[in-house]
């Protein structure tokens, strides 16, 4: 098997056709922790089966990650939908984390909507609240580019994907995500820092995928729901399964967007 990337991502995307029978997504959607729930209000998928029956997907390694894609028809769009995601923290390197998006671009989706529970930095950000991600700070130290591959960022998330979304929830707020490498929680002095950069919402993931599909030329669309104030800003411990919890019941409202948002697409 290839160990190039993008060759990879070619084969997964030749494999996903196989078994779907669908030539070509129009858009293609990463649920975060919890958002199972969200996914299931684009439509009954036509075809669902785990990631790791492609070329180059591992079986899920973080809990409320089911590790399966859906292949959805919503109207006139065909939809390809990951739920779960492998993270930089697993150990298995930056193309294993871009590996969805690169297979999904592959397989003709022009949009990428990404999606993650986060916590807060921001006191007008509370829990349930859905936060469209207007740009990043990539603090894992690391890029899924190699080479002399200079990638725009400067427009990494689309404006136009995001006016669509207000067109759906004028009142949704905007926000810069801090991506950190994890798997532990900040730090109440990191939380700070963080702060003090300009970031309103921190987690484990995104900021990567969004590089790598912007690099295909995708439209890239992305949504926190803040599942918990960050450490030290209300003196409460942080707890994974809570983050699980608050993605459960916030699931009705975020698939509302996603769905209002992929219908203008």
């Amino acid at each position: 098997m290839s160990t190039d990337p993008k060759q990879l991502a070619q084969k997964a995307a030749e494999e996903l056709r196989s078994r779907t029978g669908v030539d070509s997504y129009d858009a293609a959607l990463v649920m975060g922790s919890g958002w199972a729930p969200a996914a299931d209000m684009l439509g009954a998928a036509d075809v669902e089966f785990p990631a790791s029956d492609l070329a180059g997907f591992l079986p899920p390694a973080v809990e409320g990650h089911s590790g399966s894609i859906r292949s959805v028809t919503r109207g006139d769009k065909r939809l390809l939908v990951f739920l779960g995601r492998t993270h930089l923290y697993e150990g298995h390197g930056t193309d294993a984390v871009a590996h969805g998006v690169r297979t999904a671009t592959a397989a003709g989706a022009s949009t990428v909507i990404l999606t993650n529970a986060a916590g807060s930095l921001n006191p007008e950000f509370g829990v349930g609240t859905p936060v469209l991600i207007a740009d990043h700070l990539n603090l894992t130290t690391r890029s899924p580019l190699t080479g002399a591959n200079f990638v725009d960022l400067s427009q990494t998330y689309s404006r136009r994907l995001r006016e669509l979304a207000k067109e759906a929830e004028p009142s949704l707020p905007e926000g810069v995500y801090a991506a950190m490498p994890g798997p532990h929680f900040e730090t109440p002095a990191e939380i700070r820092m963080l702060r003090s950069l300009g970031a309103d919402l921190v987690g484990m993931s995104t900021a990567l995928e969004a590089i790598a599909a912007r690099e295909q030329g995708a439209e890239v669309m992305a949504v926190s729901l803040v599942t918990n104030i960050a450490a030290g800003l209300e003196g409460a411990n942080l707890d994974h399964q809570e983050v699980l919890a608050a993605g459960r019941d916030a699931a009705g409202d975020v698939g509302e967007l996603l769905t209002a948002v992929v219908d203008k697409l």
